[in-house]
This record gives structure tokens, C-alpha cells and sequence, in this order.
């Protein structure tokens, strides 16, 4: 959604708002708007949840008390149909990783002109607003998730017990080399395409938003605006309402595999 479109060139105004707020230069460049405001989504998660901890009311639950129970058990069901066995962090791993995500990507939704302009107000001239647009987001959740997957691959098996395992598997200790070269190359894919996967959704959707922005910016007053100001919010009302079904498929992509490659290293050595 667009509350403006600023001046300068169509390609100026794109870049402008794929451009995030940074200190530092190359490797030690830090994106300060990614970190805030993931940092603030992530307090939000955590005040809602004491706040309605403090007020849980088994006897007689109310509207919002419900929904957050839809949430828990939305995700409880898909632990016990996804992951084998039994481990206590994975519920509460998970249910973080799609709040979060989707709390990141619903950024997306607000109108993409509305917190830049009012960035200028504190003499901010760059700020991208939704976290999951930057690889360096997604790439760092995927990470995450594959730190705890060699973590569990090696509590469950032992270390020499994983090390057999990458030798052995899938053709034999005498092909060893190749085994270990199609294991590195799984490895290496599996946090690759669950942060490609979703920072590409976000990134296009983020595109897509800015390019509809553009339809009314560029009107001038008259015959013009008039065309093209209703298709503009047509346009941004449909995308808008697609949208909420991406960014929800999109987090529940994300949970769905992080508890899947979990559990693929709860599996003993034999099933490997």
C-alpha cells in the first residue's frame, strides 16, 4: 500500500526503498532498520505472551485468549504429525519461528511511503521496514536452525556415530569421498533454500508494492489521476489481500521445514 510516491525517477523511488539504513561499510556493514525492527517484533512476542500468561483464564477464556490457543494448538498439531518423538523445545522453537516470521513479513503490509516519510522527520533518509526482504535475516534464521540441527545430529548419534553416518551414507564406506561430497552439498542447500525461499516471496512482494506505488505517484492532477489513482487502489487492495495469504504460507513454510530438518537429525544412524 502507498501513501506516496517521491520524487525522482521510477528506478530512484524503487532503489530508495530497497535501500536499508546502515552503519559501517562490506562485510561489517550492519543494517540497523533489520535489526530494530526485529528486535521490536521479537519484544512484542515476548510482552503479549506474559501479558496474556498473567491473565489466563481456563474457566472462562476470552476472544484473544482463544486465538492465541488456536495459534499454540496450530502448531502443537503440526509438531506431533512433522517431528518424531519427543523434544520439549521443538513446540516452543517452532511457535517462536512462525510468530516471528510472520510478524516480520506483516511489515509488508503497511503502507510502503507511511514509516520512510515519517523517518525524515528524524532525519532518517533510508528505512526498509520489512526484516524478511533482507538475505541477511532469512540466512540468519536458516543458520540458526541448522546450528541446532548439527547440535542434535551429534547428541542423538554421537560424534563418531554422525562421522560414520556422512562416510557411510548412502553408498558404502567405500565410496566414502562421494558420500561426503553429496552430504556436504545437502547440507549446504537445506539452509539455502529456506532462506532463498523466503526472503524471494518477500522481496517480490515488496517489489510488487512499490511498482503499484508508482501507478498514482507519477499522475499528474486532472483526467490522469483520475484513471489512474482507482486502479492504483484496486490494484493495492487485491495484492493486499494475496498478500496475508503469502506471508502466512510463507512462515508456515518456514516452521514446517525448520521442524522437518529437526527431526531429520532425531533419527537414529541406521534410518539416516
Amino acid at each position: 500500500m502507498s501513501t506516496e510516491a517521491s520524487g525522482g525517477s521510477s528506478v530512484e523511488y524503487i532503489q530508495h526503498h530497497l535501500t536499508n539504513l546502515s552503519v559501517g561499510e562490506g562485510f561489517w556493514s550492519w543494517h540497523v532498520d533489520t535489526l530494530v525492527v526485529s528486535f521490536a517484533l521479537a519484544v512484542l512476542i515476548v510482552s503479549v505472551g506474559w501479558v496474556v500468561g498473567r491473565r489466563l483464564n481456563p474457566n472462562v477464556p476470552g476472544g484473544f485468549q482463544n486465538f492465541i490457543e488456536v495459534i499454540i494448538e496450530f502448531v502443537s498439531t503440526q509438531v506431533k504429525d512433522t517431528f518424531p518423538g519427543h523434544n520439549p523445545i521443538i513446540a516452543p522453537l517452532a511457535l517462536t519461528v512462525f510468530l516471528w516470521v510472520w510478524l516480520m513479513n506483516f511489515m509488508d503490509l503497511i503502507p510502503v511511503d507511511l514509516l520512510p516519510f515519517l523517518a525524515k522527520y528524524f532525519d532518517i533518509h533510508y528505512l526498509k521496514v520489512v526484516p524478511t526482504t533482507d538475505l541477511n535475516t532469512t540466512l540468519g534464521m536458516a543458520m540458526t536452525v541448522f546450528v541446532l540441527v548439527f547440535f542434535y545430529h551429534i547428541k542423538i548419534k554421537g560424534l563418531f556415530g554422525y562421522i560414520k553416518s556422512v562416510l557411510t551414507h548412502p553408498f558404502g564406506k567405500w565410496l566414502f569421498p562421494v558420500n561426503i561430497a553429496m552430504t556436504a552439498v545437502e547440507e549446504v542447500a537445506k539452509p539455502l533454500s529456506l532462506s532463498l525461499r523466503l526472503f524471494g516471496n518477500m522481496f517480490a512482494g515488496e517489489l510488487v508494492f512499490l511498482l503499484i506505488a508508482l501507478l498514482g505517484g507519477g499522475a499528474t492532477i486532472g483526467l490522469g489521476l483520475l484513471i489512474w489513482l482507482p486502479l492504483q487502489v484496486v490494484l493495492d487492495l487485491g495484492w493486499l489481500i494475496f498478500h496475508i495469504l503469502v506471508i502466512t504460507l510463507q512462515a508456515f513454510i518456514f516452521m514446517v521445514l525448520s521442524i522437518v530438518y529437526l527431526g531429520m537429525a532425531h533419527v537414529g544412524g541406521d534410518d539416516h
